[in-house]
C-alpha cells in the first residue's frame, strides 16, 4: 500500500480521550497534570484514503466510546493530532519525527503496510508507542516490543480462506507488487503452500491502471485456485479485467471482503466468489459494535472502522496505566484482552499478534453481504512470532 499527494502536516483535530476501562476518572501514571499527546498518522490523502477515513471515524467513535463521554484521564486531557501521510513512507516518518520531537509518546495511524514497516522501527528508536491500524503485513507483529496492532494481519486472512481451498494443488496468488502484496503471497505459502499446494503469484504493479495483461496470465496459469488479494480504488477495473477474461468462470476464486464501496464491482459474479472477511456491518452485534453504528455516517459501519476503534480502546488503556510511563504503557497492553467491535480481542503478550475473530460470507446482491460462518479467535492465530528487539 503506497501512495503520493502533495503533504500537508497539521493538526487537523483535537479529540479528548479517557480511560477504556475501570472508571474514566482513574487517575494516569506519571504524576503530571499537563495534556497527553498522541499523534495519528494516516491516509487523508492518496489512493487509500477511503480506508485512512473509516479508520479515522472508527477511532473518533472508539473515543467516545472508552471515555463514556468524560473526554479525562484522571485529571488530564488527550490532545490529539491527524496527520496525513499521503500513504508515503517518507512523509509518514516526517511527520512522526516531528511529532516525537514536539513529546508526543503514542502514535498510531498506518493505515498501508508500506507506512507501518517504516514507523515500527522509528518508534523502538524513540521509545515511543506505536499502534499500526489496517497495515496487514504480517512484519509487524513481534517486530519491535514497542509496535502493537490494532487491526488483522495476513496470516489471518489466509488462515480464514483455508477452509475454501479444498483438495487442490495448484494455487495462484493475484496481488499488488507491495508490502501488503508480498505480505499475502507469504501468507499463502506458510498456510497452503505448507500443506502440499504448489502455490505461484502474478505481481501486479500497485500504479496498474490496465489489469488485462494480468488477468490473461492468471487465465492461462490455469490454477485450480486463485486468490486475490487487493486493496484500493483501482479494484473495479481489476475484478473487471479478471470477470472479461473467464478467471472468475474457470476456477475457484477467494478474496477478501473489501470496503461496502466496491461491493458493487463483483456484479452477478458476486455469489460466485468466496469470502473472507476481516469485518463487515452485520458480522457482529455487541454494545461496541452498536456504538459504532450510532456514531459512523448513515449508521452503516465498514470495513477498517474496527481498526480505529480497537486502537484507541488500547490507547486509552495504556494511558491509563501511564500517562507518560512508556514501558508501563507496554505492560498493559500486553497481553490485554477487551471486548470490541468485532468480539474479544486479546493482544498475545510474546509478540502483539492481535488475536481476533475472522468472518466468512457470501455477497446477496450486489450491496448484501450475508455472515456464513465465524473463525475463531484462536483457529485464525498466527504462528507466535520471536521479538525481534
Amino acid at each position: 500500500m503506497s501512495g503520493s499527494a502533495t503533504f500537508r502536516r497539521a493538526a487537523l483535530a483535537t479529540v479528548l480521550i479517557a480511560a477504556a476501562c475501570g472508571s474514566p476518572q482513574q487517575a494516569a501514571g506519571g504524576g503530571s497534570d499537563g495534556p497527553l499527546k498522541v499523534g495519528i498518522i494516516y491516509s487523508q490523502s492518496g489512493p487509500l484514503a477511503s480506508y485512512g477515513q473509516q479508520y479515522a471515524d472508527g477511532f473518533k467513535a472508539g473515543l467516545a466510546y472508552a471515555t463514556q463521554g468524560t473526554g479525562k484521564i484522571g485529571d488530564r486531557t488527550v490532545e490529539v493530532t491527524y496527520t496525513d501521510d499521503a500513504g508515503d513512507p517518507a512523509k509518514a516518518v516526517a511527520a512522526a519525527k516531528d511529532l516525537i520531537g514536539k513529546g508526543y509518546k503514542v502514535l498510531g495511524g498506518s493505515t498501508g503496510s508500506g507506512v507501518a514497516t517504516q514507523l515500527a522501527p522509528l518508534a523502538a528508536t524513540n521509545k515511543v508507542l506505536f499502534v499500526s491500524g489496517p497495515a496487514a503485513t504480517d512484519a509487524l507483529t513481534g517486530l519491535n516490543r514497542y509496535t502493537f496492532r490494532s487491526g488483522r494481519q495476513s496470516y489471518q486472512d489466509v488462515q480464514t480462506a483455508k477452509a475454501y481451498l479444498g483438495g487442490g494443488h495448484k494455487v495462484l496468488v493475484f496481488a499488488p507488487d507491495s508490502a501488503f502484496g508480498k505480505s499475502n503471497v507469504e501468507a499463502v505459502k506458510a498456510v497452503i503452500g505448507s500443506g502440499g499446494a504448489t502455490v505461484d503469484s502474478i505481481a501486479v504493479p500497485p500504479t496498474a491502471t490496465d489489469f488485462t495483461p494480468f488477468a490473461r496470465q492468471a487465465k492461462a496459469a490455469a490454477p485450480d485456485l486463485v486468490f486475490v488479494a487487493w486493496a484500493g480504488t483501482t479494484a473495479s477495473a481489476m475484478w473487471q479485467a479478471l470477470d472479461q477474461q473467464g478467471v472468475l468462470a474457470s476456477t475457484t476464486v477467494v478474496t477478501g471482503l473489501d470496503i461496502r464501496a466496491t461491493w458493487p464491482v463483483f456484479g452477478a459474479a458476486g455469489s460466485r466468489l468466496h469470502l473472507l472477511a476481516h469485518y463487515f456491518d452485520g458480522a457482529t452485534d455487541n454494545p461496541a459494535e452498536q456504538a459504532l453504528a450510532k456514531a459512523v455516517p448513515g449508521g452503516k459501519t465498514d470495513l477498517f472502522q474496527p481498526d480505529g476503534f480497537a486502537a484507541a480502546q488500547m490507547m486509552v488503556h495504556a494511558l491509563q496505566a501511564s500517562g507518560d510511563d512508556v514501558d508501563k504503557m507496554i505492560g498493559a497492553l500486553e497481553g490485554y484482552s477487551f471486548d470490541s467491535v468485532k468480539g474479544t480481542l486479546t493482544v498475545r503478550a510474546e509478540d502483539h499478534a492481535l488475536l481476533q475473530p475472522m468472518f466468512q460470507a457470501k455477497m446477496s446482491g450486489a450491496d448484501t453481504a450475508t455472515l456464513t460462518d465465524t473463525i475463531g479467535a484462536d483457529a485464525a492465530a498466527p504462528p507466535a512470532a520471536a521479538m525481534k528487539g
